[in-house]
C-alpha cells in the first residue's frame, strides 16, 4: 500500500515493522509467521479506521491524490469503445474537457469530463484540469449532440476550478458556465454527473446538472476551496483545516443536506488504492441508472430535475404580520 499522507503515518510505521521482519525472517529462516500475522491484522484494523474517520480535509487530501484515476482512465476501464470528440466550433479544443461517444454496459452515450493529467507535462498540456470558456462550449456541443440522437450524457467531475486568466474573462467564462446550467437543465436526455475527484464552484457546476449527482466517497464538493475560503477570511491558508469543515463539503455533508443523489463507496483508503474495482463499482452504479432513466417520460424527467435544482437553497418561512408603515416613530 502507497502511503502519501500523514494522518496515514501509523500505517507507514506498521508496514516498516511487517517489512523489517520479513527480511528478519528471510535471513535467518526463522519462522516468524505468527508475529506477522499479528502485525497484519493490526494494519488492517488501524486502516479500516483511519479511512471510516476521515476530517473534511483529509477527504480533500485523498480527493487530490497523483494516482487517482482521472476520467480517460474511467473511460478506458469502464467503456467497451469510445470516440473522442473535439472543439468547440469557435475558438478551438479546450483539452482539460475531453468528451465523445461511449458504450458502457451495451449502452451508447455521450461522456464528458475534466481531465487533469498524470505527470507535469500532461498537466500543463491538460492546464490542470481547468477549463476555459471553449472547454465549456465543447461539453454544451456535445450534449446538444447527445440530445439529437435521443442518447443519454454521463459527465465525470474532478476540477479545482474554472480557469482564472484574464483571456478566460475575456472569452466570456462566465456566460459559457451559466449558460451550460441553463441548457442542462431543461436537456431532454438523461443526464447522471458523478464527482470523481474534486468538484470546484462553477468550474464544477458548468458540467454538474443532471437527473442523477453523485460523489464518490472520498471527494469534495463545494463552491470554494478550502484554501482559498481560509485565504479570504483568514488572510493565510493557515486554517485550510478549519474551513474544509465549515463549508460542509464532503459528501456525507453533501447527501445529508439534499444536494447530491447517493455516495458511491471507495475501495478502502480511496479509489488510487484499486482503480479497477472502482470503476467496475461506478460502472455498475451507471448502468443501472442508464436502464431505469431511459423508460422516464421525459418531460417528467426534466420538470423533476429543474424542481430538484430550484428547490436548493431555498428556506420557507412564516410570514410575519402586516404592520403599518412608521414614520417619526409615529403610525400613519
Amino acid at each position: 500500500m502507497k502511503i502519501t499522507f500523514d494522518f496515514e503515518k501509523p500505517l507507514s510505521d506498521l508496514q516498516t515493522q511487517i517489512e523489517k521482519i520479513r527480511q528478519v525472517e528471510e535471513k535467518t529462516k526463522v519462522d516468524m509467521s505468527a508475529t506477522l500475522n499479528e502485525l497484519q491484522d493490526k494494519f488492517e484494523e488501524a486502516k479500516k479506521t483511519i479511512y471510516t474517520n476521515l476530517s473534511g480535509w483529509q477527504k480533500v487530501q485523498i480527493s487530490r491524490h497523483p494516482d487517482r484515476p482521472y476520467t480517460l482512465q474511467y473511460i478506458e476501464l469502464m467503456c467497451d469503445d469510445f470516440i473522442e470528440l473535439h472543439g468547440d466550433r469557435n475558438v478551438g479544443d479546450d483539452k482539460a474537457i475531453i468528451g465523445g461517444w461511449g458504450t458502457i454496459g451495451g449502452q451508447t452515450a455521450m461522456i464528458i469530463g475534466h481531465q487533469k493529467g498524470k505527470n507535469t507535462k500532461d498537466r500543463q498540456y491538460r492546464n490542470f484540469g481547468m477549463a476555459n470558456p471553449e472547454g465549456y462550449r465543447k461539453a454544451l456541443r456535445l450534449m446538444k449532440m447527445a440530445e439529437k440522437f435521443n442518447k443519454p450524457v454521463i459527465t465525470l467531475i474532478d476540477t479545482p476550478g474554472a480557469y482564472p486568466g484574464l483571456e478566460a474573462e475575456e472569452r466570456g467564462q462566465g456566460e459559457a458556465i451559466a449558460r451550460n446550467i441553463l441548457e442542462m437543465s431543461v436537456l431532454r436526455v438523461p443526464v447522471i454527473c458523478v464527482v470523481i475527484g474534486e468538484g470546484a464552484s462553477g468550474g464544477a457546476i458548468g458540467i454538474g446538472i443532471g437527473d442523477k449527482v453523485y460523489m464518490l466517497e472520498h471527494t469534495w464538493y463545494s463552491v470554494i476551496s478550502p484554501e482559498s475560503c481560509s485565504s479570504i477570511l483568514w488572510r493565510t491558508w493557515d486554517y485550510k483545516e478549519r474551513a474544509a469543515e465549515a463549508l460542509k463539503l464532503t459528501s456525507n455533508e453533501m447527501f445529508k443536506n439534499k444536494l447530491i443523489d447517493g455516495i458511491i463507496k471507495e475501495p478502502l483508503g480511496g479509489a488510487h488504492q484499486d482503480p479497477i474495482a472502482m470503476a467496475s463499482v461506478l460502472k455498475k452504479q451507471l448502468v443501472k441508472d442508464l436502464k431505469t432513466l431511459k423508460d422516464r417520460n421525459i418531460d417528467e424527467l426534466v420538470s423533476e430535475r429543474v424542481d430538484k435544482f430550484c428547490s436548493m437553497g431555498v428556506v420557507i418561512e412564516d410570514e410575519p404580520a402586516a404592520t403599518a408603515p412608521i414614520i417619526n416613530d409615529q403610525e400613519v
